[in-house]
């Protein structure tokens, strides 16, 4: 297919196409992440008393629940994103996420209404999965596209580093709340105070990202009326080798990221025995970790290559994290924290080139459809799951360092895929795949 060259994006272009981007999903997984860190005020309100860890898993289930709603979000988004464009889909999934999480913290709990109430906790946060199924493939292949070709790594990896910026964000407001009021304050309605947060953070994403323009990629393939009619059709049946890679790809991406960040801030107080403000002490660092070393690793992949880093952070897994989980048992905070901050750097490794390196799998009238279907099938699968599969695991084995061995059986996974992929980088996307 013949389409019109395109034009590199001006430099002040690309600045706002990243601000937008991460402030816009920054804001968007603040609202995601505020579930995970209060997820054991979520278990006392809309669950029945009494068996505190069963609370705990359906709460935890109902999580899980949410990521099985994305690939059907990636499923209707990502087409969608092929169809009208990046820009669109971007500011639709940020309203859908901001008015599902608002919701949250209006529902009554189960003294209210009974078995009701754990029933729209479950809708809402369905509605919040598949508006987040629309998030990371469409960010991932709008960042791509606006991006200088050496520079695709560092542009595409302040999406990622805007999530652990919103996971952050999430923790510190409730950490404060804690900190401000009384515990029976918080049990009572200061949990709900950040899902009300998150709908005024809502409106302010979307007034950005309704201020951006759409890429110079897909401008350039709607100018010489060559978008995709079918792209779901097409991306199956043209691109289901890279919708595999991708699938494989991210498996350590996930299980990683959600161990890090959503699962191990409830291990700490419940298993290891810390208290709620230690947790959040270690969380901060890891979050910190993540913010800092994320940018200029994706800047190192633009010169060295997606593989080599993907490659390391998948050893890096699957070499360390039996041994760190051990250092995180040891009964010293600072051993403790030191441990998590290992963990977000080894997942700082792999995720600063995953997005980049997914995205230059496709061709620009599927990317946004192939990228989005695979990584939501991914996600789903392996993501969501992860906390729950963790607490399983050390309440079913009574070991605790159980969730050690999940890590490691994702990375070796992802590590295998790895090896499929040819490398990419630097390469203009035209050239990559043709359209």
């Amino acid at each position: 297919m013949t389409v019109k060259e395109t034009r590199p994006a001006a430099p002040g272009a690309v600045s706002r196409a990243v601000r937008g981007a991460a402030i816009g999903n920054a804001v968007e997984w603040f609202d995601f992440a505020i579930y995970g860190f209060l997820a054991t005020y979520i278990a006392e309100k809309f669950f029945p008393p009494g068996d505190e860890t069963a609370a705990l898993l359906n709460t935890f289930a109902i999580f899980a629940a949410a990521f099985f709603m994305r690939p059907l979000g990636g499923f209707f988004f990502g087409p969608l994103g092929d169809r009208i464009g990046r820009q669109r889909v971007l500011a639709l999934v940020i309203l859908l996420m901001s008015a599902s999480t608002l919701a949250i913290g209006l529902v009554p709990g189960y003294d209210s209404i009974g078995v009701l109430a754990p029933i729209l906790l479950l809708l809402l946060r369905c509605l919040q999965g598949f508006s987040a199924g629309g998030e990371y493939g469409s960010g991932a292949c709008f960042l791509a596209e606006y991006a200088p070709d050496r520079h695709r790594g560092f542009v595409v990896s302040f999406l990622v580093w805007s999530v652990v910026v919103g996971f952050l964000l999430g923790s510190v407001t409730v950490t404060a709340l804690e900190a401000t009021l009384s515990e029976s304050a918080m049990n009572s309605f200061g949990w709900r105070i950040p899902f009300l947060i998150a709908g005024a953070l809502g409106a302010v994403g979307l007034y950005i990202r309704l201020r951006l323009g759409d890429t110079p990629e897909f401008e350039a393939l709607r100018e010489s009326g060559e978008v995709s009619t079918t792209p779901l059709k097409e991306a199956v049946t043209t691109s289901w080798r890279p919708i595999l890679q991708i699938i494989g790809l991210v498996v350590v991406h996930n299980v990683g990221f959600y161990v890090v960040y959503t699962f191990l801030p409830s291990y700490f107080t419940r298993t290891l025995e810390f208290s709620k403000i230690d947790a959040f002490y270690s969380i901060t660092v890891a979050s910190l970790v993540g913010i800092v070393l994320i940018p200029p690793l994706g800047a190192l992949s633009d010169r060295v290559g997606r593989k080599p880093l993907l490659l390391a952070g998948s050893i890096g897994f699957a070499v360390f994290a039996y041994p760190l989980f051990l250092l995180l048992n040891t009964g010293s905070l600072a051993a403790a924290i030191a441990a998590h901050a290992a963990l977000a750097a080894i997942e700082a490794v792999f995720v600063c080139a995953s997005l980049a390196a997914g995205a230059e799998l496709f061709a620009t009238r599927v990317r946004s459809s192939g990228y989005s279907i695979g990584y939501n099938v991914s996600v789903a699968i392996f993501g969501g799951t992860a906390p729950y599969v963790a607490t399983w695991l050390v309440s079913r084995t009574g070991n605790d360092i159980a969730p050690a061995f999940y890590v490691i059986a994702a990375a070796v996974v992802t590590f295998l895929t790895v090896l499929t992929m040819r490398e990419t980088a630097r390469q203009p996307l035209r050239k990559l795949v043709s359209d």
